[in-house]
């Protein structure tokens, strides 16, 4: 089972938590991993190799047009050769066990089978009660289609042209895909594997900021 993962990125630091966890473990080791840059300033390395481990070959920074999650995954999975393309959103965590999940999760799936969805784990404090931006994040466990843990087969997302590019945001772009797969016949499953997606420090204007995804609506 050939696979790339494909990981957009503006370079936050939990990206370096992410690979060491996707290089640990057991299961087949993807093909290549695409890191679309897309930060608009390059002039810093997006990743050290001391954090790539088994994955120092195989890692390759491609760069974005600094115009989103859309755009930046579309030139990841174009710039694959592999059936599979596992997407990976840069503040997940992958654990242990989470390659062979993936390899049993796409392993005889019918050709009519456009992708396998990831579950998504969101840790929420056990001390007191979630805030409202805990509670929104939480809200990814809930999620259809969520890229934080997606995999596509190349061959759909080529029939339907890939991620809506009009989408600016990491906000219904994932889910717009599904819609047209779906539309176009295809089929999306639910996998066994899962992701851990910890709670990221939001500053005190986050709502305005998920506002702003909500004008994306209308391109449903």
């Amino acid at each position: 089972m050939r696979y790339t993962v494909v990981v957009p990125t503006a370079g936050r630091p939990c990206l370096t938590a992410l690979l060491p966890a996707l290089a640990a473990g057991d299961g087949p080791l993807p093909e290549r991993v695409l890191l679309v840059d897309d930060r608009r300033d390059r002039s810093t390395p997006l990743v050290e190799p001391r954090h790539l481990g088994p994955l120092l070959a195989r890692v390759h920074v491609l760069a974005g047009a600094a115009s989103g999650p859309a755009a930046a995954r579309n030139r990841g999975w174009r710039a694959a050769e592999t059936e599979w393309i596992a997407f990976l959103d840069d503040d997940v965590i992958p654990p242990p066990g989470w390659r062979a999940a993936l390899a049993a999760d796409l392993t005889g799936l019918g050709h009519d089978v456009a992708g396998s969805q990831g579950r998504i784990r969101v840790p929420l404090p056990r001390h007191r009660r979630p805030t409202d931006w805990e509670r929104n994040v939480a809200g990814l466990e809930r999620a259809r289609w969520a890229t934080a843990d997606m995999a596509y087969r190349r061959d759909a997302l080529a029939a339907v042209g890939g991620f809506d590019e009009r989408f600016p945001h990491a906000y219904r772009e994932d889910a717009d895909l599904g819609l047209r797969l779906s539309a176009a016949g295809w089929r999306i499953v639910t996998g066994g594997r899962s992701v851990l997606h910890p709670v990221g420090v939001a500053g005190r204007a986050v709502s305005l900021a998920k506002q702003a995804g909500n004008a994306d609506d209308v391109l449903m």
